[in-house]
């Protein structure tokens, strides 16, 4: 019996460490690792806005005495976005606005006449994707104004003219996204306009520049795809 038992324990004992191994000599699996899903994100955006064009402080300062206000106006405007990256896009804005310009100072209570201007701008912007569906964004860029269909008003001033303008643009504002395509903007910028102003005025040409430097305030409809 002694003869039995003794092999028993020691088979026993080594239980363990043939265990450890087979263990050792078994195939591993081969390692294997998750992978993150793609950032989704559309290239494409495209706003119907309504927009305030608001003058800041506008003059227009001529070679006689006095000046000249231009006033604000109130349109519709489309622009179109196109992302590099989910952060880097550029904009360009397409609208037209009509102001009309009247004397200040010495020519106060002379309407000078009117004026239609495109404000084309096109800015660079930074939109920040770290806040959920609310997705704020700064601009800077180049405003080249051209004005259009001036009229002078008669029968003091027969000629009206503003020369196109190059300008600096800059641009803060923010999309809130209902769902993957539809969002609600609000946008500010601010755009440089100085142009020449020229106007012939009873037996004399008249010149100067205007400086009308607009706020241009919007509100409107975002669709991204």
């Amino acid at each position: 019996m002694k003869f039995l038992l003794a092999p028993a324990l020691a088979l026993a004992a080594l239980a363990p460490a043939i265990g450890v191994a087979r263990a050792a000599d078994a195939p591993l699996d081969p390692p294997t690792f998750e992978t993150a899903a793609p950032f989704d994100w559309s290239r494409f955006m495209v706003r119907g806005r309504v927009i305030g064009v608001v003058p800041h402080k506008s003059k227009a300062n001529f070679n006689i005495p006095g000046s000249a206000h231009i006033s604000s106006d109130v349109m519709p405007e489309i622009d179109f976005t196109y992302f590099f990256t989910p952060n880097l896009a550029i904009e360009v804005i397409c609208c037209a606005s009509k102001h009309s310009i009247k004397g200040r100072g010495a020519l106060k209570g002379l309407n000078v006449g009117d004026t239609w201007v495109i404000p084309a701008t096109v800015t660079a912007q930074y939109h920040f994707t770290n806040f959920g569906k609310f997705k704020p964004y700064v601009g800077v860029g180049v405003n080249y104004s051209i004005y259009f269909n001036e009229d002078g008003a008669g029968p003091t001033v027969r000629r009206l003219n503003l020369k196109n303008s190059v300008g600096v643009a800059g641009q803060i504002g923010f999309d809130y996204m209902i769902d993957e395509h539809w969002g609600v903007n609000v946008d500010v910028k601010k755009i440089y306009m100085e142009p020449k102003i020229s106007l012939a005025a009873g037996g004399a040409n008249v010149h100067g520049r205007a400086k009308i430097n607009p706020w241009v305030i919007g509100t409107g409809v975002t669709y991204r795809f």
